[in-house]
């Protein structure tokens, strides 16, 4: 297929070529068995559930019932869900399995089903539909997930389904994560089972304070926009309760001070008892509440923002709380309150803990990310070797490990290799990663296949430039789009500047304030950079590329430094700060009620009529995370202003790039925009 197909509509067709990818591991306690997720093929997007027997290698479907296509209408839940999740997937996205990993609860087409791993039975439970987030209880015996905007509970034998909790407005739920702690919090669910089986803790948001917002597919002209609650930067944030439901019936309210803390950052229920992390509106106070002792176990401060670190905090088997750290420079992994790793070793995630032994990803090299192990008895040790990207699972003593480096991806468990459905990129990426300029940046160069030198070259910087997110790692997947430009003709960049995750704290923080200048330099750093080791590159003719974070970047770099970059695609991009969401925009900017001035020199609306090199703009009308009226608004600025614009509009599009061919349209843009004249 991979000869027959463009590689743009192959990226589209295998989602990335992540489709056919074993992922979302669970080992059964016992260590022998491994749960997983995967589909059938590289272009097949139904993912299904599968079991490996580590003593044997035998490889067993588990969880094929129900699997729903791809063009499978969803509700507005579910489509929010996988949203903020960026699952484009079709079929079983996720499932829950009680503590011995014998039964499996699993959704698909919003119906709720309950597999036996022992006999290889699967059932659908009858319970109501459309339904999301569905999690069996520990011990096995009822399932709990989310209807209508309320909490119900059914048996894993098909008995007894009622609701736990009803809500009490349209806009209110139960049960649901609200969409700051699932964009910019780390956290998607709603509701946590207690050990017993018996009681759960249930988020209640109230969204009612919010600002209604409204989106429309402009290709339906019959059917009504819709409204939905955003939290937009200065104004109110959703109201969150927690509370603790009895199967029983009984509930209990759980003051955790909401006036002080208005962000739930998660809940962690074990057999020591129920912590809430909680954390204030500015984002300096974060701290874990013990909720049956009513104090507090443990606390961060920051005067700029305290760190949300993937997976923390959780206790040892030992009831030692597991949490990070910042000294200096070092962002640590901390046992007891204790900090346990060295000066220089970043720790990025929490990957669990199996008894008293800590998982956790972290590198002392921010283009590495590596897995290892601390614990007590045996101390901290390091389980990856090779440069590039590694993620693990562990239970029972029996670690999975997740590699993609520059030269391919495995998952290897118990010395066993989890197959791969996955097709391979026909376009094979070849990466030169260096550190650019006085700071440093870490930075990927990648050169069409056939290239020689002295053969002149114009140049496509490839960044996102956001902070919390990296680009420039030692893993191929990293760089398929970006060796494709390559191979048409440009020499790419890519580069990570202040503010990118891996370099520890002080570094992140480089991402307060008035940040797109730094940005900007950055990226003008790196480009010199790599100009001055390769003077073919022709800096007369230089575009730049991004979506989201990236796409404010792009847009700003033809607006603000036209002297260095001569056209620009901006691929859904925030271009007036005070549209985005309180939680992420705070954090970076402050409160724009506090200091609109930053929020002012940031946005890019004011620089509409300093536009002088072309620019093409892209956006999906159905993006409920960086609003189509960012991109329309720039657009109308550039119209009032007499500057000329490409803009491209997805309908029924949202902020994940749509399974479309989007790459051709960008390369004729730049090809043209950058052609010698």
């Amino acid at each position: 297929m991979a000869m027959l197909v463009s590689f743009p509509r192959l990226v589209s067709r295998t989602q990335g070529f992540s489709l056919g990818r074993p992922h979302r591991f669970t080992v059964a306690p016992d260590g022998k068995r491994l749960v997983f997720l995967r589909s059938r093929g590289g272009d097949d997007p139904v993912r299904l559930l599968w079991e490996l027997d580590l003593t044997t290698g035998e490889e067993r479907l588990v969880g094929e019932r129900g699997a729903s296509a791809a063009d499978q209408p969803m509700s507005a839940a579910e489509r929010a869900r996988r949203e903020r999740t960026r699952d484009r997937s079709a079929g079983i996205s996720d499932y829950s399995t009680d503590d011995s990993v014998r039964f499996v609860a699993y959704t698909s087409g919003e119906k709720l089903f309950l597999a036996d791993t022992g006999t290889g039975e699967v059932r659908e439970l009858p319970a109501r539909t459309p339904l999301t987030d569905a999690t069996i209880s520990p011990d096995g015996r009822a399932v709990a997930y989310v209807h209508d905007g309320g909490l119900r509970v059914i048996g894993s034998d098909g008995a007894g389904d009622r609701a736990l909790a009803t809500p009490e407005g349209d806009d209110i739920t139960y049960g649901l994560a609200e969409h700051v702690a699932s964009e910019s919090m780390e956290r998607t669910r709603g509701f946590w089972w207690a050990p017993d089986g018996q009681r759960l803790a249930v988020a209640r948001v109230d969204n009612t304070p919010l600002e209604i917002w409204y989106l429309s597919d402009p290709t339906e002209p019959a059917q009504p926009p819709t409204a939905q609650r955003y939290p937009r930067a200065g104004t109110a944030n959703a109201v969150v309760e927690l509370f603790v439901l009895g199967l029983d019936g009984d509930r209990q309210a759980v003051d955790f001070g909401w006036d002080d803390y208005e962000y739930l950052v998660d809940v962690v229920w074990d057999e020591h008892g129920l912590l809430a992390v909680l954390q204030n509106r500015p984002q300096t106070t974060m701290r874990v509440l013990d909720v049956e002792r009513a104090g507090v176990l443990a606390e961060l401060t920051d005067p700029m923002w305290t760190s949300i670190v993937p997976g923390f905090p959780r206790r040892t088997s030992g009831g030692s709380l597991v949490w990070t750290a910042d000294r200096g420079d070092t962002r640590h992994l901390s046992v007891g309150g204790e900090p346990v790793t060295p000066p220089g070793l970043q720790v990025s995630a929490l990957c669990g803990v199996d008894g008293d032994t800590v998982l956790f990803t972290g590198s002392s090299e921010p283009t590495e990310e590596h897995v290892w192990t601390w614990s007590a008895t045996d101390g901290l040790r390091r389980l990856t070797t090779e440069p590039g990207e590694h993620n693990g699972v562990r239970a029972g003593g029996v670690t999975v490990i997740t590699s993609a480096t520059l030269t391919g991806s495995t998952v290897t468990c118990a010395g066993r290799t989890v197959r791969s459905l996955a097709l391979s990129s026909p376009v094979v990426p070849k990466v030169s990663l260096l550190r650019a300029g006085p700071r440093e940046l870490r930075t990927a160069v990648l050169f069409p296949a056939v290239w020689q030198r002295g053969e002149r070259l114009p140049v496509l910087l490839d960044p996102y430039g956001g902070p919390a997110a990296r680009r420039v790692l030692a893993d191929r997947r990293q760089f398929y789009v970006s060796q494709w430009f390559a191979d048409q003709g440009f020499a790419v960049i890519v580069a990570d500047g202040r503010g990118t995750p891996g370099r520890g704290p002080r570094w992140e923080r480089e991402a307060r304030g008035e940040r797109i200048g730094k940005v900007l330099d950055d990226q003008v750093e790196a480009l010199e950079t790599v100009a001055a080791l390769y003077p073919e590159l022709d800096l007369g003719r230089v575009g730049v590329r991004g979506w989201s974070d990236g796409g404010y970047l792009a847009a700003a770099a033809v607006l603000r430094r036209p002297d260095v970059f001569h056209a620009a695609v901006a691929g859904a991009p925030v271009t007036d700060e005070r549209l985005y969401d309180t939680h992420w925009q705070e954090r970076y900017l402050g409160d724009p009620r506090v200091d609109p001035a930053t929020y002012d020199n940031e946005s890019l609306i004011g620089d509409a009529p300093r536009l002088e090199r072309p620019l093409m703009l892209i956006h999906g009308l159905s993006d409920d995370n960086v609003y189509p009226a960012h991109t329309l608004r720039l657009s109308a600025a550039l119209l009032a202003a007499g500057k000329p614009h490409t803009l491209l509009t997805l309908p029924g599009a949202s902020h994940m790039p749509p399974d479309v061919d989007l790459l051709t349209p960008e390369l004729r843009f730049l090809q043209d925009a950058l052609a010698p004249r």
